[in-house]
């Protein structure tokens, strides 16, 4: 894969509209030939992680999405080159001239148990979603919906403490099924994202009567019912989950591989082991230790990421419920070493926590200031790091991660003189404790879920699902609302802009560290990979050439 200029690849992506219900466009993504149909269509990766979950609308995680992507599909896909919406369960749609009310015509679907897939199925997953007991972190990706947030807030503390939002009623969220196959949505406003969003997991269909009978172990093998191009037949905790090819798959004719193998190494080492045995095809992440040997391999790409590393603090228990303390953290950090001496693949320093977008920019956030840094710790008590209590930094296990806490942590002790120890958990584990709060520091990162500004930003605002922090703050989410009231996209940028300026300049609940590239290998026999900056990789595209 080449590397281009993430804003370049977004402008692109923007840029690239694929047709409302046309399916065309699919011949030009290959193969060429038949050449494919000699060889075994089995596609093994490893995922990175093992998955806390299967079900699309309860999972957080990129490991997790990746493969809900393999196994569900919501109303639209995307195109695995530009992005760009494409038809799904809904074969095509409309859009009123106001922008506020969606009509998607469903074709005519089945589950992978033979039963209808219907407007209805959409209907009440989506206010499964919604429940409040459901309890699903990113709810909010349906608060563009007419009445949705309303119904999902109802009976929560507010949050200036002025008592708990009243109940709602179904009938007011603006969703219809007038019949079967067609699904009308009334926004709140106008959303230049809203396809985006009905690609992505939490708002794919779930089969509710098998939820309803199986509870949590609904996504077992032996138990999911899932309508995308494969099925779980397999997980072996720790070991594998293998997905085999859904025969009632609206499109499976395209579909050309027959079997994925997700792996769940945390241990890069192992991963690169299996890769160089032939026993991997791909891996989206390479040992960092070895990365100047990875770079000489024909299989080696790197490509811009629209993502983000940064650190979060937990700000309702000192020290870091004072905002010097956080700024001194931010300040002391030199990000430039970390990107050129530890992980040299191109990553990007940054201050700020958006990465670049066409039509928006930045914040400058807090440069490396060491002395600056020194002042805001003395100020808040602890001159040289004197009386700073004792602090621990959570971290996935994944090497990269360690390898840049120990350069972090050996800053502020050199820059502060303070002392911080690190813990790292499996992924499970490290999801559960940020959730809950059970940290004081902790390593983050956040891919964007649609090319907008606001999937980085709007997650912070009090009582976000994933904002994780404990930070509230009126003002911040008082711009959010505004920005998304705002038609005109100047306007609106300006108004995010101030958000991104009180996240990263004053309050500080998260420091950024640096913008992601994707690196990582893959097999020269492996086709229909395509770049893209959020690298979306549907498996319907993906197939086995022969390598001979």
């Amino acid at each position: 894969m080449r590397l281009a200029p993430l804003a370049l690849l977004l402008a692109l992506a923007a840029a690239l509209p694929a047709p409302a219900g046309a399916e065309d466009w699919k011949a030009e993504l290959g193969p060429e030939d038949d050449a494919w149909k000699k060889v075994e269509q089995t596609f093994v990766f490893n995922n990175g992680a093992e998955p806390e979950t299967l079900d699309p609308q309860i999972m957080t995680g990129v490991p997790e999405h990746r493969l809900a992507m393999a196994c569900f599909e919501g109303l639209v896909g995307h195109h695995p080159e530009t992005l760009a919406p494409v038809p799904g369960i809904a074969e095509r749609w409309t859009v009123s001239p106001d922008g506020l009310v969606y009509t998607f015509h469903l074709r005519r679907s089945q589950w992978s148990d033979g039963t209808p897939l219907t407007a209805k199925d959409f209907l009440a997953s989506w206010r499964r979603v919604l429940e409040p007991k459901t309890a699903a972190q990113y709810a909010y990706q349906l608060y563009p919906v007419k009445g949705a947030e309303a119904f999902n807030k109802q009976g929560a503390d507010k949050p200036d403490g002025s008592g708990k939002y009243p109940p709602a009623d179904w009938s007011s969220v603006g969703v219809r099924a007038p019949d079967e196959h067609t699904l009308v949505v009334t926004l709140e406003r106008p959303c230049a994202y809203f396809l985006d969003l009905c690609a992505f997991e939490t708002l794919m269909p779930v089969p509710m009567a098998v939820v309803e009978q199986h509870g949590d172990r609904w996504t077992r093998p032996e138990h999911i019912v899932c309508n995308g191009p494969f099925k779980p037949v397999e997980w072996l905790p720790n070991q594998r989950v293998t997905f085999a090819k859904n025969p009632r798959y609206w499109d499976a004719g395209y579909v050309k591989l027959e079997k994925i193998v997700a792996l769940p190494y945390e241990d890069m080492e192992t991963a690169y082991k299996l890769f160089q045995q032939g026993k991997i095809d791909w891996m989206d992440d390479v040992p960092a230790a070895k990365i100047d040997e990875c770079k000489r391999l024909p299989e080696f790409y790197v490509a811009p990421y629209f993502g983000s590393y940064f650190y979060r603090f937990n700000v309702t228990k000192p020290p870091f419920d004072d905002v010097r303390v956080r700024r001194a953290l931010a300040l002391s950090i030199d990000r430039e070493v970390i990107t050129r001496d530890i992980l040299k693949a191109g990553q990007v320093p940054a201050t700020h926590f958006v990465p670049p977008l066409p039509g928006y920019q930045s914040p400058r956030g807090l440069a490396y200031d060491r002395a600056a840094a020194r002042k805001l710790l003395a100020e808040a008590g602890y001159p040289d790091g004197k009386g700073f209590p004792k602090v621990e930094l959570l971290y996935n296990t994944l090497e990269a991660h360690k390898l840049v806490a120990e350069n972090v942590v050996q800053q502020w002790r050199e820059n502060l003189g303070i002392t911080v120890s690190l813990r790292n958990s499996e992924w499970k584990v490290y999801l559960n404790d940020v959730q809950h709060l059970q940290y004081q520091l902790a390593r983050a990162a956040w891919i964007g879920d649609y090319l907008d500004p606001n999937t980085f930003l709007d997650m912070f605002v009090t009582g976000g699902g994933n904002n994780q922090t404990g930070w509230s703050n009126a003002r911040y989410d008082a711009l959010i609302a505004q920005a998304a009231a705002e038609v005109d996209a100047k306007k609106r940028a300006a108004v995010l802009r101030q958000a991104e300026e009180l996240l990263v300049e004053q309050e500080l609940p998260i420091i950024p560290v640096y913008i992601y590239v994707k690196k990582g290998l893959l097999a020269d026999k492996v086709a229909g990979i395509h770049e893209n900056v959020r690298a979306l990789h549907p498996f319907q595209y993906i197939w086995i050439e022969p390598t001979d």
